[in-house]
This record gives structure tokens, C-alpha cells and sequence, in this order.
């Protein structure tokens, strides 16, 4: 019964995802806008399992998905020139910022802030804490990290491993959802945790590590990628003349099982004391990056069965 009553409110959810989604209009406004608002909303579900933390999990989706939204204009629409002005519109964090913007860019933007905006708000209301500055701080970092690898593989040039995986560990947009995330949850809201949470805690700089070696290790099988968006195996194989695929795959699956270990280190003797509530929900999101970037063939397919197998076990 309690497994039903859970299903059933996981449906709820998704229905508000779908309904928020589709009332942005994002879909409709820019071609190349991708419509998973399922698959987002998984993430949040398999972090956040508290039943009476539903709230919580719609809102965090939101930010979410604007992150693959972005991420896609980086990747496959901008010049560099429209890139930089996007980034500087994020950075000045006003409408009147996106007049020079290209028209898709304008609605991604506009929705970035307003949703934006509308989650500080909550935050405000909810715990009398406004962290917009906190929230575009994060946004800020991640489009400078986008527009950096843009500019790496609009040269052809690749940086070297360890800049690539410093940067790397920014454009999952990790940060930007944990910032999101600490301050849904209201606690340990004390001055030193938000100028922590401004930065890099050691922990989310693990996880956003081990985010982007699964998803460049597992990525080589998908065939929707064209092969031109880089990867830490590509720059290591440059930084190591010789090396086979093979054998960077090899050294790849090494690291991901060091971060492994230093995320368990986290757990046990953790770098900076935040909320152990906060702490649990990091490493669920670590759990669930193998299922997230576990590709076969062209898409997630092991993501779409457990999907079904969730909401559909009944029929």
C-alpha cells in the first residue's frame, strides 16, 4: 500500500513537471530544445525520496531542465559571439540585458530568470532568506564553463586532461542544481554554509567529477553524439601520445572509481560539516549517475525500462 500511495504520488509530480513544461513553452518557441521533462524530473525522484518532499522535487526540476536547455544552445546552436553575449546577459541578470540576443536565445533567457527569480521568492517566503545572489552566481559559473569548452572546440584545439576535467566538473551543472537544492531544504542556512555553498565544497566537487567521467566514458556509445564536444578520454589520449582508446577508457574507469572513494571519504570524514540531510541526497545523486549515463546504442534504454517498471508494474 505504501509503495502505491508513493507511485501515486510520483505521478502527481510528473503530471506538474509535464503541465509546467509545456505551459514555458520552450518546446514550441526553439526547435532544438529537447522535451524529457520525464527524464529530468528522475533525477530529483531518486535524490529526494521523502514522500513529504514532493514540493521539493517539482521545483528542483525546473532549474534542471534549463540546465540541459542551455547546455544545448552552447552545444549545438550559438556562435561564439551570441554565446559570449547570452553569458553576459546571465551575468548582468536583466531582461533588459537580452535585447541583443538571437530570438531563441531571448525566450531561454527569459525563462532562465523568471524561473529564476520565482525560486528565490519561494525561498524567501518560505525561510526569510532571499539567495538570488547565490543562485546567479551559480548560473554565472556554468555559462562561463560552457562558453569556455565552446571556444576549446570551436578552435579544434583541446586542452589539456586536467583543464578539460577543471572545467568540466563546472559544465555539469551539478553545482548550480545543489545550490538549488540547499536552500529548498531550509537547513543550515548559517552564513559560513551559503559562502561555502558559493564556492566548490568538496563534495559536490566530487560528485560533479564523477558526473562527468561516467558521462564521457558511456558517452563513446552513443551515436546521437557527433564527436566534435570533446571528452576527458580525447585530451588524455593528447596529453599521452601512444595511448589507445582502450587504455584511456582503462584510466578513465580508474579515476571514476578514486572519486568513488574520496566521495565515501566524504561521507565518513566530510572536508565541511553541511547537513547531514544535504549530505544524503549528494551521494543519492552519485547512486543514480551510473543508471543516468549507462548508454546503449542511442539513448538511456536502461533508464526508460526502470521508468516503466516504476509506473507501469501494476499493468
Amino acid at each position: 500500500m505504501d509503495t502505491q500511495l508513493v507511485n501515486s504520488l510520483h505521478l502527481k509530480e510528473i503530471a506538474q513537471v509535464s503541465k509546467w513544461w509545456k505551459d514555458l513553452g520552450l518546446g514550441k518557441k526553439s526547435k532544438f530544445v529537447r522535451d524529457e521533462a520525464i527524464k529530468w524530473y528522475m533525477w530529483p525522484m531518486a535524490c529526494i525520496p521523502d514522500p513529504s518532499l514532493s514540493q521539493e522535487r517539482v521545483d528542483l526540476t525546473k532549474p534542471l531542465s534549463l540546465i540541459y536547455i542551455v547546455d544545448d544552445i552552447f552545444d549545438c546552436y550559438g556562435s561564439i559571439h551570441e554565446l559570449t553575449l547570452f553569458t553576459r546577459a546571465v551575468q548582468r541578470w536583466e531582461l533588459a540585458a537580452m535585447e541583443e540576443l538571437p530570438e531563441c536565445m531571448k525566450v531561454c533567457f527569459k525563462a532562465l530568470y523568471q524561473v529564476t527569480n520565482e525560486f528565490a521568492l519561494k525561498i524567501y517566503t518560505k525561510h526569510g532568506l532571499n539567495p538570488i545572489s547565490s543562485l546567479v552566481k551559480s548560473w554565472v559559473r556554468l555559462c562561463n564553463a560552457f562558453l569556455e569548452e565552446a571556444k576549446w572546440f570551436s578552435s579544434g584545439k583541446l586542452p589539456s586532461a586536467e583543464e578539460y576535467l577543471k572545467n568540466g566538473r563546472v559544465s555539469t551543472g551539478a553545482h548550480v542544481i545543489f545550490v538549488h537544492l540547499f536552500f529548498s531544504m531550509g537547513q543550515g542556512l548559517t552564513d559560513h554554509n551559503v559562502a561555502l555553498m558559493n564556492e566548490f565544497p568538496a563534495i559536490i566537487s566530487t560528485l560533479s567529477t564523477l558526473v562527468r567521467l561516467c558521462d564521457d566514458l558511456e558517452g563513446d556509445n552513443d551515436v546521437k553524439k557527433d564527436g566534435t564536444d570533446g571528452s576527458y578520454m580525447k585530451c588524455y589520449m593528447k596529453d599521452h601520445p601512444g595511448v589507445s582508446i582502450e587504455e584511456a577508457r582503462k584510466h578513465t574507469s580508474h579515476r571514476i572509481s578514486e572519486e568513488w572513494k574520496r566521495l565515501n571519504q566524504e561521507l565518513i570524514a566530510p572536508e565541511n560539516r553541511l547537513p547531514s540531510s544535504f549530505v544524503r541526497i549528494c551521494f543519492n545523486a552519485a547512486r543514480m549517475v551510473p543508471l543516468m549515463y549507462s548508454y546503449d546504442g542511442n539513448s538511456p534504454s536502461k533508464l526508460e525500462e526502470h521508468i516503466k517498471s516504476l509506473f507501469n508494474h501494476n499493468k
